[in-house]
């Protein structure tokens, strides 16, 4: 089989205008960025189409797909005769030269052109990542000239990002004035705020109020110091106002998608803009939407923060799994997954299981998609059939990677027949906004990853008595592994009897949300022995190699 490359070299893509009139866009909403990208005028709420979240199991280190059986599934519905967009997020370049790759789907169901996707795009994170670090240079330029808010620089909340895998930034500190020095720690560009806000800001007034509302830090007497304090908030807006419209683009197919922001679900909230979301349903029929990494985390996130802030719920999830991941989930070896072990996989499908029975929580319809592998016998899927037949749920083989929109065909089928069967979708959330922090944070680490109990370090049990002075009824966005449903990447499967440890603690005042930093997870990545960064070229005619 070609590589994803030379599949998307392969293709004739059409003109981004002709797939801007697949939508009814109108030309004066369009703002091309040559002949395959463009920026579109966002609408400001959802008025139309169906929802889909598709979301995934713990995953391998390499991914499961989701994206791409995502993309597979839009197509399959355009197959049907269905009006569909995608929406998605935005690959950070942390991954795509770090471990994971890019985020633009694989084989014949990728979004296009998706070198460009990949790189730069039309410069989102950039922008992005100018506005968050503008701030922070505003906070250590007051302090300079004067410091009249009395900002304690050993108490500065608010951090400094940037869009690479750089672990050296983690521990980091700037010299203020020529007498102070202090911490000035980086987060990826992913885990900023900055990059929460612009993905649930409704509009520009609504940016521009959460910019402002960004606590920054506590003053030597113990205030809090917003960035509208600095009068920060609309030149962190005017930086953003071009990247705060949604980009269009499309599949190799020819189906429309809009990518927009792009939180990492491990350690932000994991899905893309709300105004993405909100155009993409407002122009057609169904909108198929992806959260990051597996049910505990993206999916949580979605439902119990995204659709409460944006007013919106799917009318169904679709849950992939791999016969890979749920290997591992058993204990195979990571070298060995190609190979046959049906002890390995019927003991991984408790990971499986535990992800179903958590969504029916929401009380949202699921349909299991298994993206298919070229190792996957017949006797392997039939396994994974047999468990969601035992959990009356759908089930079906997804084989968009080979095959494209014609794989997905029977997903799309089911996908649109439970979507029609819950036109009025409803969300049972996890829990209610007026629980405190403690009794949210227990409800999800318990009732929803098993653990048998909670533990909170000092330094979380001061940031959290320090928000709960400040505010009440936010929802809490959990920061752990993304490869256990415990806060320890190790434990696979379907861990009980495991205690969930809690770090810290951050209130993101501007994303309306409390981070809770589970042990170990970092905010800021760092790259592998071998990055995928060498293994790429680009020769004189500016063909990349190694960009996947």
């Amino acid at each position: 089989m070609k590589t994803d490359i030379e599949i998307a070299e392969s293709i004739t893509p059409q003109n981004i205008r002709e797939i801007a009139k697949k939508l009814s866009i109108a030309e004066e909403d369009l703002f091309c960025y040559g002949n395959y990208i463009a920026k579109v005028k966002a609408k400001n709420s959802a008025d139309k189409g169906k929802l889909v979240l598709v979301t995934a199991i713990n995953p391998t280190p390499q991914g499961e797909g989701k994206t791409t059986v995502a993309i597979g599934l839009a197509d399959g519905l355009s197959k049907i005769g269905v009006k569909t967009a995608l929406a998605l997020r935005e690959p950070s370049l942390g991954p795509v030269f770090g471990v994971k790759g890019g985020a633009a789907g694989g084989g014949y169901s990728q979004v296009y052109p998706m070198a460009e996707i990949n790189l730069h795009f039309t410069g989102d994170l950039h922008a992005i990542t100018a506005a968050n670090n503008m701030l922070a240079a505003m906070v250590d330029n007051h302090i300079f000239q004067g410091n009249v808010l009395g900002i304690d620089p050993n108490n500065i909340v608010f951090k400094r990002c940037l869009d690479v895998n750089d672990r050296v930034l983690r521990d980091t500190y700037i010299q203020s004035t020529p007498q102070q020095s202090h911490k000035a720690d980086f987060v990826i560009t992913a885990a900023s705020e900055i990059m929460a806000i612009f993905c649930l800001a409704k509009n520009m007034d609504d940016l521009i109020l959460r910019l402002g509302n960004i606590l920054v830090a506590y003053t030597f007497d113990g205030r809090p110091i917003y960035a509208k304090q600095l009068k920060a908030e609309s030149a962190m807006a005017i930086l953003l106002k071009d990247a705060f419209k949604p980009n269009l683009v499309q599949t190799l197919e020819g189906t429309p998608a809009f990518i927009h922001g792009g939180p990492f679900a491990n350690v932000a909230h994991g899905c893309n803009s709300i105004q993405a979301t909100y155009t993409a349903m407002s122009y057609a029929d169904f909108t198929v939407t992806e959260a990051g990494f597996g049910a505990d985390l993206g999916a949580e996130k979605f439902l119990d923060i995204k659709c409460r802030e944006a007013g919106i719920a799917p009318n169904v999830v679709v849950l992939v799994a791999s016969i890979r991941a749920l290997k591992l989930n058993g204990g195979m070896e990571k070298e060995q997954l190609a190979e046959s072990g049906e002890e390995f996989l019927l003991k991984g499908c408790a990971n499986l299981e535990g992800h179903i029975e958590n969504l029916k929580k929401f009380g949202v319809p699921v349909v299991v998609a298994l993206n298919r592998f070229g190792t996957d016998t017949t006797e392997e899927m039939l396994i994974v059939k047999q468990l969601c037949d035992a959990l009356n749920v759908k089930f079906t083989v997804c084989d968009s990677f080979e095959k494209g929109g014609w794989g997905a065909v029977a997903l799309a089928k089911e996908v649109k027949a439970l979507a029609e069967e819950n036109a009025e979708p409803k969300i049972n959330y996890l829990y209610d906004l007026e629980d405190d922090f403690k009794d949210k944070i227990t409800k999800i680490a318990v009732d929803y990853y098993g653990a048998s109990k909670v533990e909170f370090s000092k330094q979380a049990i001061k940031r959290l008595k320090q928000v709960e002075k400040l505010i009440k009824g936010l929802p809490v966005c959990m920061a752990k592994t993304q490869y256990s449903f415990s806060d320890d990447p190790a434990l696979l499967g379907r861990p009980t009897d495991f205690v969930f440890h809690i770090s810290d603690i951050e209130y993101r005042a501007g994303a309306k949300f409390v981070v809770v930093i589970s042990k170990s997870i970092l905010l800021m990545f760092g790259l592998p022995k071998v990055p995928n960064a060498c293994k790429m070229t680009i020769d004189s005619d500016e063909r990349i190699t190694g960009l996947y």
